[in-house]
């Protein structure tokens, strides 16, 4: 073997100990999710295993060696089985909403729930838009008292019932009972819950969230960069926690009262916080979703951090995000029922 042949050898196995080392670091990071290593997980699994795949792909061009072929499929079974966006695979059965009234399940028309981030309307008022998905209860972020108003009138007419608290709002065409209001001590965030009562005179609890926005610091050869991810993520787990024990201690939660959690998380699903929700939600997309699911940002949705959670009170018929070019978010929409 000559020098000019041993050298394209030795980077191709280069190549593939980097796709290695890169899939155990990534399985780690995105499995067990330290706190010390949020800067990396707060991209889709996707963004690092599309630089595992490159590299195997280089090293099979310069080893011809099966090795690079094995590695290559451990990568695609990693995104395959890790990547959120891939769980709609599976959702044969799911009925994608459409705009229009919910379709009826079993003679049962369904609960239509949206969630939207308004951007206080900087890109333009998103009414006409959430009017063409004839929703029943819609929540809102980043969108003032006066705005909150101006939606739930456009929506349900004078019977519209609405709630406002500081930059989040809820407004529905049934009749709203309790709210309470929370903001998150320390934090600049502000939650809070509301009850909806039913035509059937049944209740619901609505938690409507908007977490501490993302670290977006990505210069993770810099330490700061690192701190300021697990700093950041340790307030958003601070605050869903907050908001799991005010519906503790206002209602009948874990229990027989369904609830519905939603809103901006400004977390992809992969983060902690997810955790938190799992023993006592189901993630509407994960359950029922359709298409592509990323919510932000609307021009390239890479992460899904607009979301809707529902106890096991529900069953989730589908799930979707929707664009509109009225805010830097996508808006989710998912058709529910109470069972």
């Amino acid at each position: 073997m000559t020098r000019s042949t041993r050298a394209p050898r030795r980077f191709g196995w280069l190549l593939i100990g980097v796709s290695l080392a890169l899939h155990f670091i990534t399985v780690f990071a995105y499995y067990r999710q330290p706190a010390a290593l949020a800067a990396f997980t707060v991209m889709p699994i996707w963004v690092w295993g599309g630089i595992g795949l490159l590299c195997s792909s280089l090293a099979f061009l310069g080893l011809r060696a099966p090795l690079s072929l094995i590695v290559t499929t451990i990568w695609a079974l990693t995104l395959l089985l890790g990547a959120d966006e891939a769980r709609v695979i599976g959702h044969f059965g799911a009925r994608t909403p459409k705009p229009g009234p919910p379709v009826p399940y079993e003679g049962v028309r369904p609960i239509r729930l949206l969630t939207i981030n308004t951007a206080d309307f900087r890109f333009g008022d998103p009414t006409a838009d959430l009017a063409v998905w004839q929703p029943d209860i819609v929540l809102l972020q980043e969108t003032g008292g006066a705005k909150v108003q101006r939606i739930a009138t456009a929506l349900f007419g004078a019977k519209a019932s609405y709630y406002s608290f500081a930059s989040n709002g809820i407004a529905t065409r049934w009749q709203l009972g309790r709210q309470v209001q929370v903001k998150a001590p320390r934090f600049s965030n502000f939650n809070f819950d509301a009850t909806v009562h039913l035509p059937d005179a049944r209740t619901v609890e609505i938690a409507n969230v908007h977490l501490t926005s993302a670290a977006t610091d990505l210069s993770l050869w810099r330490p700061s960069c690192w701190r300021r991810h697990r700093e950041n993520r340790r307030k958003r787990q601070f605050e869903i926690s907050a908001a799991l024990s005010i519906l503790e201690d206002n209602c009948d939660f874990p229990g027989v009262q369904p609830v519905i959690l939603a809103g901006d998380f400004n977390a992809p699903p992969t983060d902690p916080i997810h955790r938190l929700l799992a023993r006592d939600f189901n993630d509407a997309f994960v359950e029922a979703g359709t298409g592509w699911g990323n919510t932000f940002q609307r021009r390239i949705p890479i992460l899904r951090i607009d979301q809707i959670h529902a106890t096991r009170h529900f069953k989730i018929l589908g799930c979707r995000a929707v664009t509109t070019r009225h805010s830097d978010h996508r808006f989710v929409v998912a058709d529910l029922i109470l069972e």
